[in-house]
């Protein structure tokens, strides 16, 4: 099992140390333009190897693309970060041209590749992916509703005062502070509805902290999170690489599922060693359907910047 991780800055680094830890693949590749800089974090990361306990091997390459040669799964976070204020979508006409060419150097090299984009603005980036790689539609997945799943159920555990193992629930919609559709209605603490415990206004205010996950901690840190992004990239790298069959909200392309058509974004999908493997239909309130078709024209604006 061959994982290229293209960007070694701080969410590229994560995310290779967070599949190396797991130890379920043989080779990560991180792949960088900034000379040395990829070689010099994976020699960092596998200075660990001995103390951390794993037998992965960690490569760096200062944008050689030969280095990635028949990757199992490839991960795209190269990109400019956010800066406080900035929004994803405000990131647009830098990042398209990148995430086109990394992915056309990464599927030259490994035709037959699983593509998870992690480059922001997300949605917008893995519809490019699709209609620029000419992969099928199984094997490109857009990383954001496992993050903003994991921020959501940080959020509620919070307002439960309870472990966060006892809390679950799920985040569709696009990866975006107001695209976010956090699927109050489906959330429980260990099967009980969250609404049980949780008035109507808190549950309000959990929905508000979710979809501003991302933005408050950029003003916390003046750029992009990285420890729990990267967290969430391995969690979908080793449901793909181990066939888990695991379900996750993730950015994928949509033909009618959901009422919506001809653009990607995060619904809940079985992830195993074919990439998506099939695209799970959930039963929504009135409110979160009215906010995910709300959610798919914001979307459906920002694909409408790209230049295909």
């Amino acid at each position: 099992m061959k994982v290229t991780v293209v960007g070694a800055g701080a969410v590229g680094a994560s995310c290779a140390e967070y599949i190396a830890i797991k130890n379920f693949a043989s080779e990560v590749v991180l792949l960088d333009i900034k000379e040395g800089y990829a070689e010099g974090k994976a020699m960092d990361l596998m200075q660990t190897a001995s103390l951390n306990g794993f037998d992965t091997k960690i490569t760096g390459s200062t944008n050689d693309y030969s280095k990635t040669a028949n990757s199992d799964i490839c991960v795209i976070t190269s990109g400019i970060p956010r800066k406080p204020g900035m929004t994803r979508e405000e990131l647009i006409g830098i990042n398209a041209g990148i995430v086109k060419t990394v992915s056309a150097n990464l599927v030259e090299h490994s035709p037959n590749t699983i593509l998870i984009v992690v480059s922001n603005p997300m949605d917008t980036m893995t519809y490019l992916a699709h209609k620029t790689t000419g992969l099928p539609k199984h094997r490109i997945i857009g990383m954001g509703g496992a993050l903003d799943s994991a921020r959501f159920k940080y959020r509620l555990a919070e307002a439960l005062e309870a472990p966060i193992s006892d809390v679950d629930g799920m985040v569709i919609g696009g990866h975006s502070d107001k695209g976010m559709v956090p699927l109050t209605s489906h959330a429980t603490r260990n099967s009980i509805k969250v609404s049980e415990f949780l008035s109507e206004e808190r549950l309000d205010q959990v929905k508000e902290d979710t979809k501003v996950g991302g933005a408050t901690l950029t003003k916390l840190l003046g750029t992009s999170a990285w420890y729990a992004p990267g967290a969430a990239v391995s969690g979908l790298v080793q449901a793909i690489a181990c066939d888990q069959k695991k379900m996750f909200p993730c950015s994928t392309l949509l033909d009618g599922e959901y009422g919506l058509s001809d653009l990607c974004i995060g619904v809940p999908v079985i992830l195993g060693r074919n990439g998506i493997e099939k695209i799970v239909d959930v039963p929504l309130s009135d409110a979160e359907k009215q906010h995910l078709a709300e959610s798919a024209e914001g979307v459906k604006k920002t694909n409408g910047l790209l230049e295909l």
